[in-house]
């Protein structure tokens, strides 16, 4: 996560939730590829939400440019659709997703694993701490 620029704590885009009897499709028309789905409306909503987040978290991390969204006056869904506007706060999106645990498989000698064991070591304690210190960093803040 090396000059990773958070644009905006807060952003706001109109989504589209398409009816059917299956179910709610969720789209974003300016963020393409932002896609959700549901059954209920309350689920729907809930979704959105979250497929935004997650979209805008990747766009940022990307360095992709996050689009001004679309004027509500502008907005055209297909038959069957609303437009509706969804809302997200990002710095309890960013920090879920920072802090989240990702599995790494290392490899050390056997006489190291032996006497680390025996003295109780919290290998992913020990790991964390190392890389923090090697890479003279902290926990990112959202």
């Amino acid at each position: 996560m090396n000059n990773v620029f958070y644009n905006k704590n807060s952003y706001c885009f109109p989504a589209f939730f398409y009816f059917d009897d299956d179910g709610i499709s969720i789209e974003f028309p300016d963020l393409p590829g932002c896609l959700s789905c549901a059954e209920t409306e309350e689920e729907a909503f809930r979704n959105a939400k979250e497929a935004l987040g997650l979209h805008l978290y990747g766009m940022e991390i990307d360095g992709d440019e996050i689009p001004a969204p679309t004027s509500v006056r502008d907005l055209r869904p297909g038959e069957g659709g609303v437009a509706v506007m969804v809302d997200v706060f990002m710095p309890p999106v960013r920090d879920r997703i920072n802090r989240r645990a990702v599995k790494k498989t290392v490899t050390i000698p056997a006489w190291l694993n032996r006497e680390a064991e025996a003295a109780g070591a919290n290998f992913s304690l020990i790991l964390q701490d190392a890389l923090k210190s090697y890479l003279g960093k902290s926990a990112p803040q959202a």
